[in-house]
């Protein structure tokens, strides 16, 4: 298969995505849910999060909310979620919530392209 993205050592595709002009949250995460204030673009797929704190995640439309039984995200790992169903799997998700597992921390979030 012929392919542009890069490959590691033993030949193995990399995927690799742009960040997104414009495409870039912070979100305060204290002892309340709080959501990013601007939603995803309708074409992302893809967003990275980084926080410097413990929180817990939760994706979803503009109403999303988080609580302490959603998902864990540790601090200081920079991860990718699909945040596309795609060919009608899954709905798109436009916004993710987050609550602090521990101390206030900020919760960064780039969309990919």
């Amino acid at each position: 298969m012929t392919t542009l993205l890069p490959k590691d050592a033993d030949s193995n595709i990399i995927p690799v995505l742009r960040l997104k002009t414009g495409g870039a949250h912070t979100i305060s995460a204290t002892a309340s849910s709080a959501r990013n204030s601007t939603g995803f673009s309708e074409d992302t797929q893809v967003v990275s999060l980084y926080a410097t704190g413990p929180v817990y995640v939760k994706f979803g439309a503009s109403t999303v909310t988080a609580a302490n039984t959603d998902h864990y995200f540790p601090e200081g790992i920079y991860y990718d979620f699909a945040i596309s169903g795609g060919d009608s799997k899954g709905p798109h998700f436009t916004h993710v919530a987050v609550i602090a597992a521990g101390s206030n921390c900020t919760v960064y979030i780039s969309e990919k392209e």
